[in-house]
């Protein structure tokens, strides 16, 4: 039997396959995956096994014995195959391949998950609606939508979550961690989806387009804002005179009329203001900023409305008309100094 090792010899033949054995007791293992017997039983949770090398390390489980140690960061595996492939973390040794990318794996496992990319092959199934999914975990994941289950819980405010990724973002916002930095600007942000966002601002991107008049948008809220104008629709509503709006910010506006808040003040004056727009406009006296240029003189003004009363002279437009004698004005004011001669009322 032992000259077997240096001849290569094998007298003993599988009757299945034709697999050749050196031993009559290699065969007689072997025989047991065509014949599916496991004569070796666990004396704790009864479970079988086809051979007794296979028992020895299930018998783990159930001692909590870990005889392999890591030598670089002292974790203990019940196998050496395990530890194997742990030691791919500190080598960075990556063997297992892609074929059809140049992806590179440590573990043979990941390669094969990887594969389902490009095969597209999905073998887990949920058996509560037709969803399909190439990874495990996935499918775990979207079980969690049937079952409500939700494992992950943050620590400080007690919110729970089906997914640990979705609990990392979570922890952000008590963290105020913000790992997601600009290339342009370096503003930092909480999350990529928000960083990715920015980046449009920079890039002048405009994905959203509208179906009815093919105006382009950054953001999918100012989309759906913008075809409030095309629907009509006005959700934001004044409780106390019922004048309708397209958005918030300015029922919020509008809100001051009422309560005759002025929160916009002037740090050069005592004026202020209901509107941020309004006081923008006041700071242009002191500084005597003049942005409305005439196009056909070198007329400036530091109102927008001064400016349209102005054009009026170059186009000889007369808006404002008299219902007495239709008299035309191209101001409101001249309109009203007119009138008077109607009235009778005394011009000072």
């Amino acid at each position: 039997m032992h000259t077997r090792i240096h001849t290569g010899d094998k007298p003993f033949e599988c009757e299945v396959c034709d697999k050749m054995f050196k031993w009559n007791g290699s065969l007689k293992q072997h025989m047991r995956i065509h014949t599916g017997e496991k004569p070796f039983e666990c004396e704790v949770c009864e479970k079988k096994f086809k051979w007794i090398g296979s028992l020895k390390m299930h018998m783990r489980i159930h001692t909590g014995e870990k005889p392999f140690k890591c030598e670089v960061c002292e974790v203990r595996f019940t196998q050496n195959e395990h530890l194997k492939k742990h030691m791919h973390i500190h080598t960075g040794e990556r063997t297992f391949k892609c074929e059809l990318c140049e992806a590179n794996f440590a573990q043979k496992e990941s390669l094969k998950k990887h594969m389902r990319i490009h095969t597209g092959e999905k073998l887990f199934k949920c058996e509560l609606c037709e969803a399909n999914f190439t990874q495990k975990g996935s499918l775990k994941m979207h079980t969690r939508i049937h079952t409500g289950d939700k494992p992950f819980e943050c620590e400080v405010c007690e919110a729970n979550f089906t997914q640990k990724g979705s609990l990392k973002m979570h922890t952000r916002i008590h963290t105020g961690d913000k790992p997601f930095e600009c290339e342009v600007c370096d503003k930092m942000f909480k999350w990529n989806g928000s960083l990715k966002q920015h980046m449009r601002i920079h890039t002048g991107e405009k994905p959203f387009e509208c179906e009815v008049c093919e105006k382009k948008f950054k953001w999918i809220g100012s989309l759906k804002m913008h075809m409030r104008i095309h629907t009509g629709e006005k959700p934001f509503k004044c409780e106390v005179c019922e004048v309708r709006f397209t958005q918030n910010e300015h029922l919020k506006k509008h809100m001051h009329i009422h309560t005759g808040e002025r929160p916009f003040k002037c740090e050069l004056c005592e004026a202020n203001f209901t509107q941020k727009g309004s006081l923008k406009k006041h700071m242009m006296i002191h500084t005597g900023d003049k942005l409305f240029k005439c196009e056909l003189c070198e007329a400036n003004f530091t109102q927008k409305g001064n400016l349209k009363q102005h054009i009026r002279i170059h186009t000889g437009e007369k808006t404002f008309k008299c219902d007495v004698c239709e008299a035309n004005f191209t101001q409101k004011g001249s309109l009203k100094k007119h009138k008077r001669h109607h009235t009778g009322e005394k011009t000072f």
